[in-house]
């Protein structure tokens, strides 16, 4: 990018890697957005300071975007990106105030999170076949694991033999920007991986012993396999148009509130920094709320 502002850009973005501790999608996705904000700027504007930089160049830049038919979601995203990066400016002395303070980004629906019923998922682990072989000891287990655990995706095809602490029941995992949370695991789980761990040794004797998931030919699973594998079983139960392992991660967490579950615990389960991104999950207390008020109550 021939850009002057090429250096703070970086400067950011190493940021965002060494102290933020980010994942390198997320560090990509800020780089994309940033470049491509850049990149208007020096073709419309030609600024040569980030002071030069004015809150109707970026409104405009807003403009552009949503007259090229971006939705509202990914244009609010990157106007997040602008104000994490004006601020890390202002706090690092690179510009003396911030675009954005005059900024309005547009507002976007809070979409309710999917999931699957609970009966779904009885008839999941209960009715449906899975091989006798080592991919459907691997894929009943992973299923098992999403459902019980809500752990993330990475966090379940890096887990590591040693996560799994088998006289406390509980697996650490390493959650985003490396922040540990410990999971308790119920004592029928725990069996069932203590059961998956012999048989790794006793059929593949070539694995990965480090990782605990292991694809039939001893290496490490990988995103897309997982993903196929629980959309092919839950499409075996569920309607849902979306079938993915956060959607179980979803329905961990909302089968735990509807069961009384405290809401800074299923926090801490989920790994979230903010109570806001788990208050979501109340959603189906309050519609069971609202239909048994409207079953019972006379004047409803």
């Amino acid at each position: 990018m021939d850009t002057p502002f090429y250096l703070p850009l970086q400067s950011f973005l190493n940021y965002l890697r060494f102290e933020k501790r980010y994942s390198q999608h997320t560090i990509v996705s800020y780089q994309n957005d940033l470049q491509q904000f850049f990149t208007y700027l020096h073709n419309e504007y030609q600024p040569a300071r980030l002071d030069d930089i004015s809150s109707s160049f970026v409104r405009s830049w807003l403009a552009a975007l949503k007259g090229d038919g971006i939705t509202a979601k990914s244009i609010h995203r990157k106007a997040s990106s602008l104000t994490s990066f004006f601020k890390y400016q202002l706090r690092t002395g690179g510009m003396l105030a911030s675009p954005m303070w005059s900024v309005s980004t547009p507002k976007i629906s809070k979409r309710l999170p999917e999931f699957v019923q609970e009966v779904e998922m009885e008839t999941l682990f209960k009715y449906l076949p899975f091989p006798d072989n080592w991919q459907g000891l691997t894929d009943r287990l992973l299923l098992q694991l999403f459902y019980q655990t809500g752990m993330r995706l990475s966090e379940l095809v890096n887990l590591r033999e040693a996560q799994v602490d088998h006289s406390k029941k509980v697996i650490k995992v390493l959650g985003k920007g490396n922040k540990e949370r410990v999971l308790p695991v119920s004592a029928e789980l725990l069996a069932a991986m203590k059961a998956y761990s012999r048989e790794k040794e006793k059929q593949l004797a070539g694995a990965d012993a480090s990782y605990f998931f292991v694809l039939a030919n001893g290496k490490k699973l990988y995103p897309k396999y997982v993903y196929l594998a629980v959309k092919k079983y839950l499409g075996g139960v569920s309607t849902l148009n979306k079938k993915s392992p956060h959607i179980l991660r979803h329905t961990f967490a909302t089968h735990l509130t509807n069961n009384g579950a405290d809401i800074n615990a299923v926090k801490e389960l989920l790994g979230h920094s903010s109570l806001a991104s788990t208050q979501v999950y109340t959603h189906n207390n309050i519609d069971r709320l609202k239909e048994a008020h409207k079953k019972a109550h006379p004047r409803a």
